[in-house]
C-alpha cells in the first residue's frame, strides 16, 4: 500500500519564542534551526521579520538548511495595497522560498478586533496570497481562531480560507488558536473544508495545548485529511504551549495506523536523536527537562515496582509500547524500596557492575537501600548515589580522599555602595595519600553577588583535589533541588544534585540531615566520587 506523505512545520522559534520567559538570541536560533534539519522536519519557521532585531538578524545569518525556511507576518492592512504595506514588505524582504502570513477567520474577531467588514477581510486575505503568489514565493494562510469561527459562523470561516486557497495559497493551516476546541470538532470542522473544495493535501493544522488536547486534536485534523502538522519541540508557546512534536513525531512514525498510513521526511535514524534534541533545546533554554515527558523524558522507559522490572528482563514488550532506543532514550530499572533482585541486578549490570543472582551482596544492598529510604533518600531519582552504595557495599569503592573537616559561615555587611549584601565563605580541608589539603572559597561571582553556603562548598570542595583535579575540572553543577520529608522540629531536608561533564553525562546524587548544607555536601560528594569512578581515577 502507497503510503500519504505528511508535512512536518516546525514553529519553535516563532511560536515557541512566545512562551513566558523565552527568548532566543540569533546564534540560539541558528542552534535550534540546524537541529530541526537534522530531524528532518519539512519547514522552520524562523519568526517575524521586522517585528524585532532578533528576528530580523536571524533572517539575514539564517543556516542552510534542507528545511524550506518560512518568514511569518500578516495580511495586508485595510486601506492599504498589498504592495504598499510595508509591514507586509518586511515579511517578503526576508528572501524566504515560503512565506506564512495569519488572518483572521471568525467574524467576532473581524468585526470587534480588527473593525472591518467581512468582506473587507476576505479581500484582505485574497490580495495578501495572490500578491505572494507573485513574488514567486509558496503562499501559506495561517486561519486564526478557526474552529471558534466555524461554530460561529461555518459560512464565514470557509469563506475567508476558501479566498487564500482560491489566490494561490499552498497550504491553509486550520488554528484553534485559544486551544478550546474538542477532537470531534476539529474532525468534523476540517472534513468541512475538504468538502468545500479544499484539498487535503493542502491543508494544514495548528493547534495549542489549553485543554491538554494539541496532540488529539493534530491527529483528529490528520484523520480528516490536514496532510501538514504544525507544533514546536517539547510543547513550547504561549499560555500552555503548542503541539508537541516530540510527542507527535514519533507517535505517526511507530503507532498504529499512522505508521503504515503516511510517510514523514524523519528517518528512523533522525528520530534517533529525538531526545538529544529535546534536551538540547531545554539547555538552551536553562531549563530542566521534564522526566515524565512521552518518548523522551528520563523517566519515559523508567521501571521502578520489582514485577515490572523481573518481566521487562524476560521481555521489555511486556512494559513499554516502543523501544527506548527508537527515540534515542534509555531503559532505566531505578532503585527504591520497592525493588526486587531483578531491578537491582539489571540496575547494577548498567552501571557495569556484574553481580549473580543469589550472591548475598544483593540482600544487603537491598536492605541498605530500604534503610536509607526510611531515613528520607530517594534513589529513585538519585542512580549515581545508588550505584556508589552499591559499590561500597561489593568492595569495589576506591576511596580518593578523606574529608577531614568543612565549615561554612555567612556574613551580612556593607558593600561599597553602603547596601547590605550576603557573603558565604567555606573551608575544606581533605586528606589525600596522606596530605591534608585545605581550601578557602566564597560565594561571590564575577558580577558580586552571592550565590550561597552551597555554592561556595561547591567551589572549595572542588578548589585543590591533587592528583584528580584535573577530573574534575569539567564537573558542572546544573540542577539543585531541596525537599523537607518531614515536618515540625524533625524536619529533614533532602537535596537531590544534577551534574554533568563535558562527556555530555548527566547524573544524580542524594544527601540528606537535618541541616541543608550538610545534604548537600554529602550529595557534592557523592557527584564527585561518581565522576572520579567513571573516568577511571585509581587511589593514591
Amino acid at each position: 500500500m502507497t503510503k500519504e506523505r505528511l508535512y512536518l512545520y516546525d514553529t519553535t522559534l516563532r511560536d515557541g519564542q512566545q512562551t513566558q520567559g523565552v527568548q532566543f538570541s540569533t546564534d540560539e536560533k541558528k542552534q535550534i534551526a540546524l537541529a530541526l534539519d537534522d530531524l528532518g522536519v519539512d519547514f522552520i519557521e524562523g519568526g517575524w521579520p521586522g517585528a524585532n532585531p532578533t528576528d530580523s538578524a536571524f533572517f539575514d545569518e539564517r543556516p542552510e538548511t534542507r528545511a524550506t525556511f518560512t518568514a511569518f507576518g500578516m495580511t495586508k492592512r485595510a486601506g492599504i495595497s498589498a504592495e504598499n504595506d510595508d509591514v507586509l514588505a518586511a515579511v517578503l524582504n526576508a528572501g524566504t522560498p515560503s512565506v506564512c502570513l495569519v488572518g483572521k477567520s471568525h467574524d467576532f474577531h473581524v468585526e470587534k478586533a480588527l473593525g472591518i467588514s467581512l468582506a473587507e477581510n476576505t479581500e484582505n486575505i485574497a490580495k495578501s496570497m495572490a500578491h505572494i503568489v507573485a513574488q514567486g514565493r509558496e503562499a501559506m494562510f495561517d486561519a486564526e481562531h478557526f474552529f471558534d469561527g466555524y461554530k460561529s459562523n461555518p459560512g464565514y470561516a470557509i469563506e475567508a480560507v476558501k479566498a487564500a486557497y482560491d489566490s494561490g495559497a499552498r497550504w491553509v493551516v486550520l488554528c484553534d488558536t485559544n486551544g478550546g476546541a474538542m477532537p470531534a470538532e476539529v474532525h468534523a470542522a476540517t472534513k468541512a473544508v475538504i468538502e468545500a473544495g479544499i484539498p487535503g493535501t493542502h491543508l494544514g493544522i495548528h493547534t495549542h495545548n489549553d485543554c491538554e488536547l494539541a496532540i488529539a486534536n493534530s491527529l483528529a485534523a490528520i484523520d480528516a485529511g490536514a496532510r501538514q502538522v504544525q507544533g514546536t519541540l517539547n510543547g513550547l508557546g504561549e499560555r500552555c504551549g503548542n503541539a508537541n512534536l516530540t510527542t507527535l513525531i514519533p507517535v505517526l512514525m511507530l503507532k498504529e495506523p499512522y505508521a503504515s498510513l503516511y510517510d514523514t521526511q524523519v528517518t528512523k535514524e533522525g528520530l534517533k536523536g529525538l531526545t538529544r534534541v529535546s534536551r538540547m533545546l531545554d539547555d538552551i533554554l536553562n531549563r530542566i527537562p521534564e522526566k515524565q515527558a512521552a518518548f523522551v523524558g528520563a523517566s519515559a522507559f523508567a521501571h521502578k515496582a520489582g514485577l515490572h522490572a523481573s518481566a521487562i528482563l524476560k521481555d521489555p514488550t511486556t512494559y513499554e509500547h516502543v523501544d527506548p532506543q527508537s527515540v534515542g532514550n534509555e531503559r532505566i530499572i531505578p532503585m527504591s524500596n520497592q525493588a526486587g533482585q531483578s531491578n537491582l541486578i539489571k540496575r547494577l549490570a548498567d552501571a557495569g557492575i556484574s553481580v549473580e543472582k543469589g550472591d548475598p551482596a544483593l540482600a544487603r544492598i537491598l536492605n541498605r537501600i530500604k534503610d536509607k529510604e526510611a531515613q528520607g533518600y530517594s534513589f529513585d531519582t538519585a542512580q549515581a548515589s545508588f550505584e556508589l552504595l552499591a559499590r561500597e557495599e561489593l568492595g569495589s569503592l576506591p576511596t580518593f580522599f578523606e574529608v577531614k573537616r568543612y565549615k561554612v559561615t555567612v556574613e551580612r555587611r556593607k558593600n561599597k555602595y553602603n547596601q547590605m549584601v550576603s557573603l558565604s565563605e567555606a573551608v575544606v580541608v581533605v586528606k589525600i595519600g596522606g596530605e591534608k589539603k585545605l581550601s578557602v572559597s566564597e560565594s561571590m561571582d564575577e558580577g558580586g553577588s552571592d550565590r550561597g553556603p552551597v555554592n561556595a562548598l561547591s567551589k572549595a570542595l572542588g578548589k585543590d583535589l591533587g592528583p584528580y583535579q584535573a577530573v574534575i575540572d569539567d564537573l558542572k553543577l546544573v540542577d539543585f533541588k531541596v525537599r523537607i520529608t518531614q515536618g515540625g522540629t524533625e524536619a529533614v531536608t533532602r537535596v537531590i544534585i544534577d551534574s554533568e561533564d563535558s562527556n555530555g553525562r548527566r547524573w544524580s546524587t542524594v544527601g540528606v540531615s537535618p541541616n541543608i548544607v550538610d545534604a548537600s555536601f554529602e550529595a557534592l560528594l557523592d557527584a564527585i566520587n561518581w565522576k572520579l569512578v567513571h573516568d577511571g581515577a585509581t587511589a593514591v
